[in-house]
């Protein structure tokens, strides 16, 4: 398969512009392309699996917006909720039925949300639920897990994958040592660090936060009873345990990995889809936990934005959408025949020994390295290298993958057959010209 001429003109030009206003050129590291090489198109547009470029070229989209466009871009649905929306009013900083309907929707989807609370940002919801955890148990210290990312306030910026991963930097410049001391980490899959983790600082970790199944380091999928055991681990220990669901919720199930895997955490961060596109995340569990946040009690939170009426009208709108029969059953089946083509045509180039595929649901990464990858070490072992030959070649064929070897790509329910064969194809264009 012959790569269409692409030229790229104008998003140079942007991308110049760009760089004279924001660090980097962009809003958000990973967006610079740093890792795979090249500067960064610019969107001019996006309709159901694709993006248009400013210069006119032509992507299947596999970033989403890094995942909330499960319905595909600009979905009928919920552009006519913005709209309508839209023209009460963008934001009152005053409470609507919206966000209680919203909630309403959330709380029949993830039971274990007895009460919550609506902020903008996935890094939001995972601050605050620190903070409440703390609050509610007096402890001071958290677990996490290496590779996992929990947003960029301070504590959580240690070992935490993504685009930290992406240029090599295991932890921030910036944050306190003795706030990043308060911030244990262990190996995902390893129940053993739990418990020793927990053994070695006895009565002092307040909660054990983890993406069930990480996003951040590529996909890390859990092991057979590791959650379970994990959940069972912090019940007995008086630990809160935090799902970080900003990327799984609503994407791997209706209930997100709680649901999949049959956990119910005892506070749960949601994100991403949530919003319909917009910015909206959620953070919430027990009702006795989430009673010591103000005005309630002791524990401070606020934000001016949060709840605001374009997001919940968004949001609702997609849970709607997603809440129609079948559904997870078709995005599951057009990602596994997605990754079967990446498969099929790596096998055909005789890479099958030399990747790894992890995919849960519609969430996958192809990891250049023999498996398993169980871990942000094995997922650290991968070629970086090889996987940015693999990203421009799929670039050129018209598909854009995420711009780092260390995120997920997301599929959404628009690729349809067409687009499918254009995947596949680019794939086997790709795979015959690596080194």
């Amino acid at each position: 398969m012959k790569s269409a001429k692409r030229s790229f003109t104008r998003s140079r030009k942007a991308f110049s512009e760009a760089s004279g206003y924001f660090p980097g050129g962009v809003n958000s590291p990973v967006r610079s392309w740093k890792s795979v090489g090249g500067d960064p198109f610019f969107v001019a547009s996006a309709k159901g699996a694709e993006l248009v470029d400013i210069d006119g070229n032509r992507y299947v989209d596999f970033v989403g917006s890094w995942g909330p466009m499960i319905l595909g871009h600009c979905h009928s649905k919920v552009v006519s909720a913005i709209r309508k929306q839209a023209l009460n009013g963008a934001s009152y900083g005053a409470p609507t039925e919206l966000e209680s309907r919203l909630a309403q929707k959330v709380q029949y989807l993830f039971p274990s949300l007895e009460r919550m609370r609506f902020v903008s940002s996935g890094t939001e919801a995972c601050m605050h639920a620190v903070r409440v955890a703390r609050g509610f148990t007096g402890r001071e210290k958290v677990i996490k897990f290496e590779g996992c990312y929990h947003g960029a306030s301070d504590p959580m910026l240690v070992k935490a994958g993504s685009g930290v991963a992406t240029f090599g930097l295991p932890d921030s410049a910036g944050v306190n040592a003795s706030t990043a001391a308060d911030t244990l980490t262990a190996p995902f899959n390893d129940l053993a660090s739990v418990h020793a983790l927990l053994a070695a600082n006895r009565g002092q970790v307040a909660a054990i936060i983890i993406e069930p199944v990480v996003g951040n380091a590529g996909v890390l999928i859990p092991r057979e009873g590791f959650l379970k055991s994990l959940a069972k681990l912090a019940a007995e220990t008086g630990t809160l345990l935090i799902f970080d669901e900003v990327m799984t919720g609503f994407r791997l199930a209706a209930g997100g990995a709680q649901e999949l895997y049959g956990i119910q955490p005892d506070m749960t961060t949601l994100g991403k889809i949530l919003g319909g596109g917009l910015p909206c995340a959620a953070y919430g569990g027990r009702k006795e936990i989430m009673e010591k946040v103000a005005p309630l009690g002791p524990i401070y939170q606020a934000g001016t934005l949060s709840g605001n009426p374009l997001a919940m009208a968004a949001g609702l709108a997609t849970l709607k959408q997603l809440s129609e029969p079948g559904v997870y059953i078709e995005l599951d089946k057009i990602s596994a025949t997605i990754a079967y083509h990446i498969q099929e045509a790596a096998d055909a180039a005789g890479w099958a020994e030399k990747i790894c595929l992890n995919r849960v649901g519609s969430m996958f990464t192809l990891f250049f390295s023999k498996g398993p990858i169980l871990n942000f070490a094995d997922a650290k072992n991968s070629d970086a290298g090889i996987y940015a030959q693999f990203f421009r070649v799929m670039l050129n064929h018209g598909v854009y993958l995420p711009p780092s070897q260390f995120e997920a790509a997301f599929v959404n329910l628009k690729m349809d057959r067409k687009i499918i064969k254009r995947v596949a194809n680019a794939a086997k264009a790709a795979f015959a010209k690596l080194d």
